[in-house]
Parts: C-alpha cells; sequence; structure tokens
C-alpha cells in the first residue's frame, strides 16, 4: 500500500513533507528547547541540578533528538526520489549532504546520554569530585551544542542543493528554489561561530522560503506531466 501510495510525485512529496515536519518536531522540542534549554553558561552546577531535576523529560529529549534521525533519513530519501527528474547527480549530491547531516546529528544527540552517565555517580568515576563531573558534563553539552552547530551547516548544504533543482526543475516554480538555497545559506553561516552570533537570529527569518516550498508541496503539490516528461527524459539519457 505504501508503495503504492507513492507512486505519484505529489505523495512522494507530501510523505517528504510529512517526515520533515516530523524531524522537525522532535528536533526543535528535543535538542533545541529540552538539552540546548538546560544549559547554563558556564554555570556547571546549574547545569547538572537542571539535568538531574528533570531527568526523565532530559531522557526522553534524548529519544526525540535520535527519532528525528530517522525522520531526515526518509526525507534525504524522498527528497532524492522527487528531484532526480531535475538532474540525477545534483540529487544525488543533496542527499549525501543529508546523510552526512544526519550522521552528525546523531553523534550530537548522542552526547547527552554522556552527561547523564557522568552525573550519575557510577564507580568508574568515583575518583572525580562532584564539580569536576559536573563540569564534565557541561563540557558533554558544549560540545553537542557545536556538534548540532555542525549538522546545521551540512543541511544548509542540503537546502541549497535543493534550491538548485527547485530552479532547475520547471515542475515548480523556480521562486521557490530561490527561497530555498537563501534558507539554505542562512544555516551554512553556523560554519563560522562569530559571524552565527552576529547575524543570529535574523539568518534563521530566510527559513520563510524553507517553509515556502514544503507548503507548496504539501497543498498544490508538483506538475506530475512535467515531472513525469523529465523523469522519462533523464532515464532515456542515462540520468
Amino acid at each position: 500500500m505504501l508503495r503504492s501510495s507513492l507512486a505519484s510525485p505529489s505523495s512522494v512529496a507530501r510523505w517528504a513533507v510529512a517526515f520533515y515536519f516530523l524531524e522537525s518536531a522532535s528536533s526543535v522540542w528535543g535538542q533545541l528547547l529540552t538539552i540546548g534549554g538546560v544549559v547554563a553558561s558556564g554555570d556547571a552546577a546549574a547545569t547538572a541540578n537542571s539535568i538531574l531535576a528533570n531527568e526523565p523529560i532530559f531522557r526522553l529529549a534524548i529519544a526525540a533528538s535520535l527519532l528525528a534521525v530517522v525522520f531526515h533519513l526518509f526525507v534525504a530519501v524522498l527528497f532524492y526520489d522527487l528531484f532526480k527528474p531535475a538532474g540525477r547527480r545534483p540529487a544525488l549530491l543533496g542527499m549525501l549532504f543529508l546523510v552526512v547531516a544526519c550522521g552528525i546529528q546523531a553523534f550530537a544527540a548522542l552526547l547527552p546520554i554522556g552527561a547523564l552517565i557522568v552525573l550519575g555517580g557510577t564507580r568508574a568515576f568515583s575518583a572525580f569530585t562532584v564539580e569536576q563531573l559536573q563540569a564534565l558534563a557541561l563540557m558533554l553539552l558544549n560540545w553537542n551544542l557545536q556538534a548540532y552547530n555542525t549538522y546545521l551547516v551540512f543541511f544548509g548544504c542540503w537546502c541549497i542543493v535543493i534550491g538548485y533543482l527547485v530552479f532547475r526543475s520547471t515542475f515548480l516554480p523556480r521562486i521557490l528554489g530561490v527561497g530555498m538555497a537563501l534558507a539554505g545559506i542562512g544555516y551554512t553561516v553556523y560554519l563560522y561561530r562569530p559571524l552565527a552570533q552576529a547575524v543570529s537570529p535574523y539568518n534563521l527569518a530566510l527559513g520563510v522560503g524553507e517553509l515556502a516550498l514544503l507548503l507548496w508541496l504539501a497543498f498544490r503539490g508538483v506538475n506530475a506531466a512535467r515531472w513525469t516528461e523529465l523523469s522519462v527524459a533523464s532515464e532515456w539519457r542515462g540520468g
């Protein structure tokens, strides 16, 4: 049944959007609001106390962050399938960018588990003082934030490639491709932290282009006739 429902390019688009929003919800709540929210800058004791006081929610946030990776892998495959008629090699490049991003996203989500282990008082860390363990937990959470920023860079590269594919596809309005590429540029500034801090949160406002593409795919879909024409032409010339 799933295979049958994915036969239409507009169905592929809507499945991709569904997984996209599931990933966004899981990542925003798990990583940005919960895991990122417990970090008290420069205060290891306050951070540790916040984690231990809300440990069940913190564990659930880690699970949500890892689940977001699964959703993102579905997005990678579905967007590749949707846009390969516009250019198989660029579509493959985009999928590779997102797969690498998913790997970094998963690594970032695993670091808070280390913070929980450190703060759990296991015998392996009995040689450390409480203050040292709290500092180590804060360091792991800071690494989590840095890794997540690196993930955003690769995600931004994927957005730029998808924007390019939308622009050249002819089965979607070109302006949506421009907006998606600009959203990607907004994410790539996290490659250089001082620049990201200088332009934040204005760079994230470019995400309106990302949202516009998703809403169009969800409610309007794609020009199926043009998509099929490009798909047949792509298969004929071998991509």
